[in-house]
């Protein structure tokens, strides 16, 4: 801060480092790290001076106190020079940016997004002076633009932008892991300690210099403001102002410099230097530069006379000298005062919500239902927009301001719930605690809190569903007089976790007791409860008439809470509808799991990487599967770990790996089968069946296939038993077992699973005709399956329909029949990577004379998506149709269509279809 009052001294090793930086060519970030006061500031300002030399535009931030838990209030501070002047954001870019700062409503943006965002803007890419974006004071930044400040730090190498930040050593903050090179500001040495106090007070003497320099230890500030403060009292001073270095933190022994000169003014310039402090305002540089959204300090000329308050040199405004005088402003005054001033700062942000309610809620001090709903409306935008440690916070204090204890639990439970979602379970039980039931040990809000962490943490199926079912009952049988003003919503919640505990056990009693109990509660039941309860319990027996209800739901999503939309995507996966919810769950994922519902965006991205499995996506599956182990493996949640685990497996087995499939299941097996976990359990029994039909170890295959469910049937409520339905076929076809092969096809077709979802149309429709008995109905089903509008979307599926499809035409009407489908199977195990489905495929279509596939004539010219959207395109699909499907921008499917025309040879789109047959066909040897 020496700049402010004098010419910089010292410091020649940080200002040529800096002087580097500015001039160098290259676009970086650099972190300034130091204690309060020992001169970061002014080595910002000495690097905004060089960059003016430079020809820079030199924007301006810094991190506020009193803001540190405002979602992008930080972020907002930078861009909106660039946004609100002639260098717009593109479109989606902006679109981007309303939506983080509350100016339109949508799914909250990553840090990712965000980031790309920014540095997608003119002012980054094509400005004639490149910016240089200064940031002080980030410790105070709040994390979600300390999030993305980080991210685009990391990436300008290349590009001219420079990022400077300065941050303190003394406050934890997001900058301690934001990977960014930094530049150490120490404490001065000796001699430029002496240098800069000789400079500053040359008629100092001799006792008050040794004091102060001993007492500043190095630090500028320290040196500038100690001896106005000492004057001729050194020799009296009580024992904490002379403590040493073991004794009173520097910045309180700084503090307390100010707290004289505050205590010295009048009332009214104390109110007003108050109001400013609490508001964020006057942060040196030029940081207040958003209009209006901060108090403007007015008539303060004894605080500015007594080295409190400068007077900014690009604005005129107040600004405070030092962020230690904003919090010896707060510090000095009374209770009743900061409440006074939080009161009137409310009045002036009337019309913004989150600011309205921070100050709201320091202001009041008594129960107020009015407050209260205010804090429970902004904590509900927070949520929205991703913030929901911030929401925890707002529902906690409007719990503590609500009039009547009914108001009072709903809020407390509303925050442990959030919290839980969170990956916050300790304080969500705190937070559920903190209301018991009266004569209860525990209330419906610390059931809902203690039984997620039993089951996410633990994977506790069977005391959480006691519990939570207990819980129900009371809830449901209380009367009115007895019950909440409104009682729903954690009744609904403690119904939606039931279900989940009920879809984790995978047990047939369980299901059975749940739906009972959801029967007995007619208009307590929310229909999207009730959504859930059909989709993730038996979709074949409850779910088949859920599709339309889901869509209509789905519309909705960007209104949603996230974990309601990662509800209604488990819903969709179950019905092999993902496609309706996958956009909106990539869109929010990467925001959820950076600083909002972790839990929820753990969910998004299993169905991520379920979804991108079925499509045959597997590399980009299995990153997804590995992100989201690691997330919760972090977080301790031991049951999506083993989840996480289980899908991996999977795509192992899927890949022909069979030593890691085998691995992973076992790891599976043992955590989950004792705790009762049959989804799990269900899931390595599928994994390690599909890992010995690629092996073609049929009779294991077998054996993993009927423990999910017998030939013939399908075992009420198990989830996988539906889509294992051709591997148990198939396994029993090649282990002699026809007949119920065949038996299990037709339970297929008598259980209607046709109706449930594309996929297991497309599968019945194949286990149909590999067991069929007449050629004309094999025929016919096959033709079924292979035209099926969906079959693209599952490629696995449809190229092992097409591999029986040959083998079963090359035993009924010889090699030259069999070819093409062979081919077609091969090709497409080798675009997925099915090592040992290739390898059949390929041993098959070799023993119909096939030559090998190095002297195939006609490789296929297409790379595997072009050859999908070709595909897709050719049934009649739209692009955007096919954007849908394949979670593409229309532009995009326009792209992979522009390079797929010339390969085929072909210059329409009408012209698809005979394009793609001839590089279908394989020619005869």
């Amino acid at each position: 801060m020496e700049a402010n009052t004098t010419a910089m001294v010292g410091r020649e090793a940080e200002r040529a480092e800096l002087a580097e930086f500015v001039r160098s060519a290259t676009g970086r970030a650099l972190v300034l790290r130091g204690e309060a006061g020992v001169g970061k500031s002014a080595l910002l300002e000495h690097a905004v001076a060089l960059a003016g030399q430079e020809g820079r535009v030199v924007l301006r931030a810094a991190g506020v106190e009193a803001e540190s838990a405002l979602p992008y209030a930080g972020l907002h501070q930078f861009l909106h020079p660039l946004l609100s002047g002639t260098a717009r954001a593109d479109g989606e870019s902006r679109t981007v940016f309303d939506t983080a700062f509350g100016g339109a409503p949508g799914e909250p943006p990553s840090a990712m997004a965000l980031g790309m965002a920014v540095l997608g803007l003119p002012a980054f890419t094509r400005a004639a002076r490149p910016p240089l974006l200064v940031l002080d004071d980030a410790q105070w930044l709040d994390d979600a633009s300390a999030d993305v400040c980080a991210f685009v730090g990391r990436r300008l190498a290349g590009g001219p932008v420079k990022l400077l930040v300065a941050v303190r050593t003394d406050t934890a903050s997001r900058w301690d892991a934001a990977a960014l090179p930094e530049l150490p500001v120490p404490a001065l040495p000796d001699e430029d300690a002496a240098r800069l106090l000789d400079h500053r007070y040359p008629d100092l003497g001799r006792r008050l210099r040794r004091v102060v320099l001993a007492q500043a230890g190095g630090n500028p500030l320290a040196l500038l403001e100690l001896p106005a403060h000492l004057g001729d009292r050194a020799g009296g001073l009580p024992p904490e102002d002379l403590a040493g270095p073991h004794g009173v933190p520097l910045s309180r022994r700084l503090q307390r410099l100010f707290d004289t000169r505050i205590a010295a003014l009048d009332e009214r310039e104390r109110a007003e230097l108050l109001r400013g402090a609490l508001d964020g305002a006057g942060t040196p540089g030029g940081a207040d530069a958003v209009p209006g959204t901060r108090y403007a300090m007015r008539d303060a000329e004894a605080a500015v006379a007594c080295g409190l308050l400068d007077i900014g040199p690009a604005t005129g405004d107040l600004v405070f000298r030092h962020p230690l005088v904003r919090s010896a402003v707060v510090q000095t005054a009374t209770a009743h005062q900061r409440r006074t001033a939080h009161l009137a700062l409310a009045r002036l942000h009337r019309g913004n919500l989150e600011r309205r309610a921070t100050h709201l809620a320091a202001a009041t001090a008594a129960p107020d239902e009015e407050v209260a709903a205010v804090l429970e409306e902004a904590a509900a935008s927070a949520t929205r927009r991703g913030g929901a440690l911030t929401a925890v916070t707002w529902l906690t204090r409007a719990a503590e301001l609500s009039e009547s204890p009914a108001g009072r639990s709903r809020r407390l439970a509303d925050a442990a719930f959030v919290a839980g979602h969170a990956a916050r379970p300790g304080q969500a039980r705190r937070l559920a605690r903190a209301d018991p039931a009266p004569g209860s040990a525990q209330s419906p809000a610390a059931v809902l809190a203690s039984a997620y962490q039993a089951l996410y943490q633990d994977g506790d199926v069977r005391s959480t569903r006691r519990q939570v079912s207990a819980a129900i009952e009371r809830l449901r049988d209380a009367g009115p007089a007895d019950h909440r003003a409104e009682p729903d919503e954690v009744l609904t919640r403690l119904v939606v976790l039931l279900l989940a505990i009920s879809q984790y056990a995978g047990d047939r009693a369980g299901w059975e007791g749940a739906h009972a109990l959801l029967a007995t509660m007619d208009g307590l039941v929310t229909e999207r409860a009730r959504l859930y309860g059909a989709t993730w319990s038996d979709v074949n027996r409850h779910g088949a008439d859920q599709a339309e209800p889901l869509r209509r739901a789905a519309a909705r999503i960007p209104e949603l809470e996230p974990w309601e939309a990662a509800r209604l995507g488990v819903a969709a996966y179950h019905l092999d509808l993902l496609d309706t919810c996958r956009p909106h769950l990539g869109r929010i994922v990467d925001h959820e799991v950076e600083t909002g519902a972790v839990a929820a965006g753990m969910v998004m991205l299993h169905l991520i990487t379920l979804d991108d499995t079925a499509a045959g996506a597997w590399d980009a599956a299995e990153r997804t599967g590995q992100r989201v182990l690691d997330l919760a493996v972090e977080h301790g949640h031991h049951l999506f770990a083993a989840q996480s685990r289980a899908y991996l497996a999977q795509l192992a087995a899927l890949r022909g790996r069979a030593g890691r499939a085998r691995d992973l299941c076992a790891e599976v097996d043992a955590w989950a089968r004792p705790r009762g976990l049959g989804f799990l359990t269900q899931l390595t029994d599928a994994a390690a069946a599909t890992a010995a039909l690629g092996a073609g170890d049929h009779e294991t295959a077998y054996h993993h296939a009927v423990r999910i469910t017998p030939p013939g049937t399908f075992r009420p409520y198990a989830y996988q038993a539906p889509r294992t339905l051709l591997d148990l076929v198939e396994a029993a076809r090649h282990t002699g077992r026809a007949e119920e092969a065949r038996a299990h096809a037709l339970a297929a077709r008598d259980a209607g699973l046709p109706a449930v979802s594309p996929r297991q149309a497309l599968t019945t429709c194949g286990a149909l005709a590999m067991t069929a008995e007449d050629e004309g109905e094999a025929a016919a089903m096959f033709a079924r399956a292979e035209s099926h509008p969906d079959a693209a979307r599952f490629p696995f599926e449809l190229a092992r329909i097409r591999l029986a499809h040959g083998d079963r035409l090359g035993r009924v009407q010889g090699p030259d029949a069999a070819r093409r489908q062979l081919a077609l199977a091969a090709e497409a195990f080798e675009r997925l990577g099915a090592a040992g489905w290739t390898e059949r495929a390929r041993a098959a279509l070799r023993a119909t004379g096939e030559p090998s596939r190095a002297s195939t004539p006609h490789p296929s010219p297409l790379t595997w998506q072009e050859r999908r959207i070709a595909d897709l395109a050719a049934s009649g699909l739209t692009n955007k149709e096919i954007g849908r499907r394949m979670h593409l921008s229309p532009r995009t499917v326009g792209s992979h269509l522009y390079r797929a025309f010339p390969k085929l040879g072909i210059t329409t789109r009408a012209a698809l279809r005979d394009a793609l047959t001839r590089t279908e066909a394989v020619s005869p040897s």
